[in-house]
């Protein structure tokens, strides 16, 4: 596997961005997406924002359009693509509807970065292209690593693919003028969701509101009910394997409650960095769009002389197997993550249609992988191939909960 995120030699190029940088944000109504306006409008003089999708958010679309004067837009629900809001765009703004529309965003000539904050495999589309039109790829949309890192990085060039995920943007950090030979392994840090310390009898029936409840951060429903099963800590350790180059047994899960250290790089001497800041997506995101500069910050700081004690545990595996199934995966490799990403999406989302309980989530994913062989990545086709035979699998199983 080749190194593709090209971050540890200190003398990698960084070549020089333009000022204002013309961002493109994919899935803009959703969390990431509306922060990532946020950090825009914070840094007016260095941000342009040109380009601007919906999956069928309209109204929202349109607010953004009129109020950063973007020049494209894109709506991915044709249903949606006649809204009549759309009727009030900026009159030079162009409108394109389908899935289609929104991954040709990534690959406009007046395009330097690309938010991809889509939610889902989906999302692989408008990252693949954004790659081979040399864009900078800010993404939060991390089952596109997950279910075709294997594709995806021999793309990448060095400082094109920026992570946005708060735990993979401190890692990318702590590995700024490091080498990959003196890694020891990380220590992806993991608040343990609103379930922490319960065990399987008691999560067998809890509600979904309960699983929403994330005790730290302000996310999406798909990711907070990844958050309670610790499926997204799985995904985020086939992540860190792909991203940074190291075993899956060399991410280590590590459950701090207090979310406050973002995640930690062990070295071979012994030294550990790690990278601290406040419960706000906004500055990983504001990283991304910045790197290799810093720019003033868009979060309230943090006063660390009064923060309450950081404390540290051991993810519980054995109750929360879903972690332990993303392992397994990541281990086998292949298409084998790409089946457990489809298997997770179609449960994760019954379970919020109240059409399985909490542990079927775990039971479902299991059957899915199981019966999928660990084939070797070959093409964009096969992962969607791979994807749709697992959704249809899981959706059997599903139907006889």
């Amino acid at each position: 596997m080749t190194s593709c995120i090209n971050i540890f030699e200190d003398t990698a190029p960084r070549a020089e961005r333009p000022r204002p940088v013309r961002v493109a944000v994919l899935g803009c109504s959703g969390s990431v997406g509306s922060q990532t306006l946020d950090v825009a409008r914070r840094h007016a003089d260095k941000v342009r924002i040109v380009a601007l999708s919906v999956l069928s958010s309209t109204e929202k679309l349109v607010a953004a359009a009129r109020e950063f004067g973007v020049s494209h837009v894109a709506v991915a629900d044709a249903e949606h693509g006649k809204d009549p809001v759309l009727g009030e765009l900026p009159e030079d703004c162009e409108l394109s509807v389908g899935e289609a529309a929104v991954t040709a965003l990534a690959e406009l000539p007046d395009v330097d970065i690309v938010v991809n904050a889509l939610v889902g495999f989906a999302g692989i589309h408008a990252g693949y292209a954004a790659l081979c039109a040399n864009k900078v790829l800010a993404y939060a949309n991390k089952e596109s690593i997950v279910c075709g890192g294997d594709l995806l990085m021999p793309m990448a060039k060095p400082g094109r693919l920026i992570p946005v995920d708060s735990e993979h943007s401190a890692i990318f950090q702590c590995l700024v003028g490091e080498r990959s030979s003196d890694v020891h392994c990380i220590w992806l840090t993991c608040s343990g969701g609103p379930f922490y310390g319960k065990n399987r009898e008691e999560l067998r029936g809890v509600k979904v509101s309960d699983a929403l409840a994330h005790p730290t951060w302000d996310m999406g429903a798909k990711i907070a009910i990844d958050s309670a099963s610790l499926m997204n800590k799985g995904l985020e350790v086939i992540e860190a394997h792909q991203l940074f180059q190291v075993p899956i047994d060399a991410v280590r899960v590590l459950i701090h409650r207090q979310s406050e250290i973002h995640s930690m790089v062990e070295f071979s001497d012994g030294v550990v960095k790690a990278q601290l800041g406040g419960h706000d997506m906004r500055a990983p995101i504001q990283y991304a769009l910045s790197y290799p500069e810093r720019w003033e910050a868009s979060v309230e700081r943090v006063d660390w002389a009064s923060c309450a004690p950081i404390t540290f545990g051991e993810a519980d595996e054995a109750t929360f197997g879903c972690l332990r199934l993303a392992k397994e995966a990541g281990r086998a490799g292949g298409v084998l993550p790409c089946a457990l990403n489809a298997a997770n999406e179609v449960a994760n989302l019954a379970f919020r249609q109240g059409l399985c309980g909490f542990l079927d989530i775990e039971r479902i994913v299991d059957y899915v992988v199981s019966r999928t062989s660990a084939d070797r990545v070959e093409s964009l086709q096969q992962l969607l191939d791979v994807d749709e035979r697992a959704r249809a699998v899981a959706k059997e199983v599903l139907a006889e909960v």
